[in-house]
């Protein structure tokens, strides 16, 4: 069996993907699936804030692509919300705020559904939870993973609309965040009947080194495919 290192790139099919939003954008991405099997199903990542150099890159969702795939039998769609940049390319248009980028989540949903994958999850950190609890409360989706949400521009109204909706939801709160800590989580998604609130002790809001990237992707697995 492969040891898992940090920088560890398991087999998978993977490809370069262009979305189309509704208001005329092409969205650079791409879609890594099991390399022999067909998936159990899907993550779209919804990356951390492009203003602060936040990509479709950004280290756990390059590793969920990297390993998930091979250990998990899942999908994973990763691309560039609009203006922003990686290795794979630039978006077009320009940063929205979280405002215009319900047409990327959207547009990502689509995608998704048109290209037959099954089990859509989206995968939301830090910025990107917020475009996953604004925009993502859809009828394709089956749930939402949610890394360090900050809850700054997700309101209530945002979290009651999850909870009428009866779509899961696991928010992974590291315990030392700089926004949003285990305990107000708590009193902040209780309003979610379905929500499950994870504190990781000791972690901070960028996840960093890899023993807590691997309770995160342990945690998805978890609730993505648990017979992983």
């Amino acid at each position: 069996m492969t040891e898992i290192r940090a920088s560890t790139v398991l087999p998978a099919r993977r490809e370069p993907v262009t979305l189309q939003t509704s208001d005329g954008l092409r969205l650079v991405g791409e879609l890594a699936r099991p390399e022999q099997r067909d998936p159990v199903a899907t993550l779209i990542c919804l990356h951390p804030l492009p203003t602060a150099g936040g990509m479709m890159d950004s280290h756990v969702l390059r590793k969920a692509s990297y390993r998930l795939p091979a250990l998990a039998d899942i999908a994973v769609l990763r691309f560039n919300t609009r203006g922003t940049a990686s290795e794979r390319g630039t978006s077009e248009g320009e940063f929205g705020d979280g405002d215009a980028e319900r047409y990327d989540v959207a547009a990502a949903i689509s995608w998704s559904v048109a290209a037959g994958l099954p089990r859509l999850w989206l995968l939301g950190w830090s910025f990107g939870t917020e475009l996953a609890l604004r925009w993502g409360n859809d009828p394709a989706v089956e749930g939402a993973i949610l890394l360090s949400p900050p809850l700054k521009r997700a309101t209530d109204a945002d979290l009651d609309g999850w909870a009428e909706s009866g779509r899961q939801l696991l928010a992974l709160i590291p315990a030392l965040d700089d926004y949003l800590r285990p305990d107000e989580a708590r009193a902040r998604f209780a309003r979610v009947p379905q929500a499950e609130v994870v504190a990781v002790d000791k972690a901070k809001h960028l996840w960093v080194g890899e023993p807590y990237v691997r309770i995160v992707l342990n945690e998805i697995v978890r609730r993505v495919n648990p017979t992983a």
